[in-house]
C-alpha cells in the first residue's frame, strides 16, 4: 500500500491537528488527525533509535463469514488489514487500501467436546496465536526502523505498529479474553455496565493475573486467566486500547435489527396480544412497502418480514421505520428512534467537529433516557396479568350472582340446605352431585386462555448540488409542445406559468405584466421544446409512473430547510428562448407545516400546497434551482393502510408527509 502510486495524493505522513479557520475549533477527518496517532508519533520520537521515522498504523478488522451463493453453505473466517495514513475517501473507495491478509481457522470437534472449557480455550488461544503468527513479519520493524520505499518514487524511514481492531462485540469478546457480557473497555461489573469504573489496561490485567486465583478473575473481573492475548507479542500494543466499534454490526444490526426491532415487536404482544399484535405488525410492513421510490433506497415488498437480514436489509429498513411505527407506539419509543437515527448519522460524519461530538453526546444521552420505556416491560405484563384476574373475577361474580350464590351468608345457606334433606337424601346428593372443589390460584398465576406467553449505500461526503437534464429525450410518443405538455400533465394554466417562469428568468427587475412580452421562439414548434426526463416519467420500468420529489433553493443565504422548499416533479423539459436553451422543470409545491422539524421525529411535515381557487399549486422552475432529491414519507396516523395502497399512490393520496432526513447522508445534511 505504501508504495501504490495511486494513493500519493491521498495519504497522511505524519500525524497532525486541523482546525476551523473560522472558529479555531478542533476537527477530526482522517484517522492521522486522531490524538491516539499523534500520542504514538510523540513515543517515536522520544526514542533515539526511532527519531525522525515515519509511523504507519496497522489497522485490522475480522468477521466470520458464511459463503452460501454456489460453494455449499461454506464459512470462511478473513482478517482485513489497511494502514491509517491512507485518507478515508481512498478506503471508501474500494481501491485498494484494505486487503484480505489472511484467513483464520476455525476448529470443530464432536458434540460431545464442543461445550468443554478446554475447547473452547483452545479455539480462543487459536485465534490468538494465528493472529500473533500472521503478523509476526511486522515485529522487527515495530522497534527498529525500516526504509519503504512509496507512491512517488522516494523512500523513508517507517516504524510500524498495531492500531485500532475492528470488530463485533462477540469477538472483542475473544480479542480481549475477558468473560461474555463483561465490557472489554472498563472493569464495570456485567450487571452494572452503565456504572463509571477503571479502564482495562494489559498492565493491569498482568497485574491481576499475578495475584489472583483464576476463579476470582473469572467471577470478580471477568478475565479468563488461561488466554495470553495476541497484542503481548508486540511493543506498544494494548488490545484494551485498540479496540474498536464495529458500526454495521454492533451499531445498526445490533441496536436496531436485534433490539429495538424486537422490543416493539414484544411492546405489542404485550399491549394487545399476539392475535392484535399480529395485525398491527401486518400494517407496519404494508406502510413500509408503500414508502414512495427514491433513488438509491431499497425497497421492501414484503415489508421486513423475512428471515436472514442482511447490512443492507437493516441500513435500508431503519430509513423508514420510525415512520411506519409511529401511530403504533407511544412518544418515547419514538423518540427513542429519532436518537437513534441521529446517532448513526452523526458518527459516519466525513468530518466530526466538536459540535459534532456534543451533538453525538446529546442523541446518545436522549437515546437512553426514551428507552427506559422498554425497561417497564415486567411491571407493565404484571398490570396486563392483574387486569386479566380482575376481569375474570368480574364476571364471575356476575355468573354467581345470576345463579343466586351471592344471596345471604355462608351460614344461613348451609342451615337452609339441612333444613331441606332428610339424611338419607343428603348422603345420596352428596355421593351423586358432589361439585369438585374451588380451586385458588396463588398470586401471579392466572389459567391458561390460549394465548401466547408475555415477553418483551450510502457513505458521508459533501453534498453535491448539480442537476442536469438527460442527454437523452424520452421518445417521440410524449408531448413536444406547451399546449400538449399542458394536457398529458392535466395543468392548464401551464402556458402562463412557462410565461412567468421565463419572464422572470430574463427580466427578474422588471414590473411588467408578462403577458405584454413577447418571450418565447416558437411555443408550439417543432424547436420551441425539446423534453427529456430525470426520474419524472409516467412509466417507470415498465411498472408505473416516477416522478420524484426535489428540493428547492428558495433563499440561498438561508442553510437548511429554512432556505428551501420540496416539490414534487411533473416533468424535465427545455425551452428555447432568444436561442439559448432554458432547461426547466413543472413542479408541484409543498408547504411546510410549522417552523421547526417535528420535536418527536426530528423530520419536518409538508403538505400539499393549493392555490387561491383549491387547485393544485404548480409552477416551472429552472433546474438551477433544484438542490437534489427529497424523500417524502407519509404520516399514516393510526387508521390501517388498505393493501389495495401502492407506492405509486402514496404522493396523491395523502395529505400530510415527512421529510425523510434520514433517506442518507445527503438529506441528513440537508434537512436539518
Amino acid at each position: 500500500m505504501l508504495a501504490n502510486p495511486d494513493y500519493t495524493l491521498e495519504m497522511d505522513l505524519q500525524p497532525y491537528h486541523e482546525f476551523v479557520t473560522e472558529t479555531d475549533k478542533r476537527q477530526w477527518q482522517d484517522f492521522m488527525s486522531g490524538d491516539w496517532a499523534w500520542n504514538q508519533a510523540d513515543q517515536i520520537s522520544d526514542d533515539p533509535d526511532t527519531h525522525g521515522s515515519m509511523f504507519v498504523p496497522v489497522i485490522l478488522g475480522s468477521d466470520k463469514t458464511t459463503v452460501s451463493v454456489a460453494t455449499g453453505q461454506n464459512n470462511y473466517y478473513p482478517l482485513y488489514a489497511s494502514i491509517g495514513n491512507v485518507r478515508n475517501n481512498v478506503r471508501r473507495a474500494h481501491r485498494n487500501a484494505v486487503a484480505v491478509i489472511g484467513f483464520l481457522a476455525m476448529p470443530k470437534t464432536t458434540k460431545q467436546h464442543a461445550k468443554t472449557a478446554n475447547f473452547r480455550n483452545f479455539r480462543c488461544q487459536l485465534f490468538h496465536s494465528s493472529l500473533s503468527y500472521i503478523l509476526k513479519n511486522l515485529k522487527p520493524a515495530m522497534t527498529k526502523p525500516e526504509v519503504a520505499r512509496f507512491g512517488d518514487g522516494h523512500y523513508c524511514r517507517v516504524i510500524y505498529g498495531l492500531g485500532p481492531y475492528i470488530a463485533d462485540y462477540e469477538e472483542q469478546v475473544l480479542l480481549a479474553c475477558i468473560v461474555k457480557n463483561w465490557c472489554t473497555k472498563c472493569l464495570s461489573y456485567h450487571k452494572s455496565l452503565d456504572d463509571d469504573s477503571l479502564r482495562r489496561s494489559k498492565t493491569h490485567t498482568k497485574a491481576l493475573i499475578e495475584e489472583c486465583d483464576h476463579l476470582a478473575l473469572w467471577d470478580e473481573f471477568g478475565i479468563v486467566a488461561q488466554l495470553v492475548s495476541f497484542t503481548n507479542d508486540f511493543p506498544h500494543a494494548d488490545i484494551h486500547e485498540l479496540i474498536a466499534p464495529d458500526l454495521l454490526h454492533q451499531i445498526i444490526k445490533g441496536v436496531f435489527k436485534d433490539h429495538l426491532v424486537v422490543w416493539v415487536e414484544k411492546y405489542l404482544v404485550q399491549m394487545h396480544g399476539q392475535t392484535q399484535a399480529d395485525v398491527i405488525l401486518d400494517d407496519i410492513d404494508r406502510r413500509i412497502t408503500a414508502v414512495p421510490a427514491f433513488s438509491g433506497l431499497r425497497r421492501f415488498p414484503q415489508g421486513c418480514n423475512f428471515q436472514q437480514w442482511t447490512g443492507d436489509d437493516s441500513k435500508a429498513l431503519m430509513k423508514v421505520y420510525l415512520a411506519a411505527i409511529e401511530g403504533y407506539v407511544p412518544v418515547e419509543i419514538v423518540r427513542t428512534f429519532h436518537a437513534f437515527l441521529e446517532f448513526c448519522y452523526l458518527v459516519r460524519h466525513n468530518i466530526i467537529t466538536e459540535k459534532t461530538l456534543a451533538e453525538i453526546d446529546d442523541a446518545l444521552a436522549r437515546f437512553y433516557q426514551y428507552r427506559e420505556i422498554f425497561n417497564r416491560y415486567k411491571a407493565l405484563g404484571q398490570m396486563l396479568v392483574t387486569n386479566q384476574c380482575l376481569d375474570k373475577l368480574t364476571a364471575s361474580c356476575q355468573d354467581f350472582r345470576a345463579r343466586g350464590m351471592l344471596n345471604g351468608t355462608c351460614l344461613s345457606s348451609v342451615i337452609a340446605a339441612l333444613n331441606a334433606q332428610t339424611p338419607s337424601e343428603e348422603h345420596h346428593d352428596n355421593i351423586d352431585h358432589q361439585e369438585p372443589p374451588a380451586t385458588v390460584l396463588p398470586t401471579g398465576v392466572r389459567e391458561n386462555d390460549g394465548g401466547a406467553d408475555i415477553e418483551v449505500v450510502d457513505d458521508p461526503m459533501s453534498v453535491l448540488a448539480h442537476v442536469e437534464l438527460a442527454k437523452t429525450p424520452q421518445g417521440t410518443k410524449r408531448a413536444r409542445c406547451i399546449p400538449g405538455l399542458s394536457a398529458e400533465l392535466n395543468i392548464p394554466n401551464l402556458a402562463e406559468l412557462v410565461r412567468w417562469f421565463l419572464f422572470e428568468q430574463s427580466n427578474p427587475n422588471d414590473a411588467r405584466d408578462p403577458t405584454e412580452v413577447s418571450l418565447l421562439d416558437d411555443l408550439s414548434g417543432i424547436g420551441g421544446m425539446k423534453r427529456e426526463y430525470i426520474r419524472a416519467c409516467p412509466l417507470w420500468r415498465n411498472e408505473c409512473a416516477c416522478n420524484d420529489c426535489v428540493f428547492v433553493i428558495t433563499d440561498p443565504d438561508t442553510h437548511g430547510m429554512g432556505g428551501m422548499d420540496v416539490a414534487h416533479v411533473m416533468a424535465f423539459f427545455s425551452l428555447r428562448q432568444h436561442g439559448k436553451q432554458v432547461p426547466c422543470a413543472v413542479v408541484r409545491w409543498f408547504n411546510r407545516v410549522g417552523d421547526a422539524p417535528d420535536p418527536d421525529t426530528g423530520m419536518w411535515l409538508v403538505k400539499p400546497a393549493f392555490a387561491a381557487n383549491r387547485t393544485p399549486h404548480f409552477a416551472v422552475i429552472h433546474i438551477d434551482t433544484i438542490f437534489r432529491a427529497a424523500h417524502l414519507i407519509p404520516v399514516y396516523g393510526i387508521a390501517p393502510l388498505s393493501p389495495l395502497i401502492k407506492y405509486h399512490h402514496i404522493l396523491d393520496i395523502f395529505k400530510l408527509f415527512y421529510v425523510n432526513k434520514f433517506a442518507d447522508h445527503h438529506a441528513f445534511e440537508i434537512a436539518c
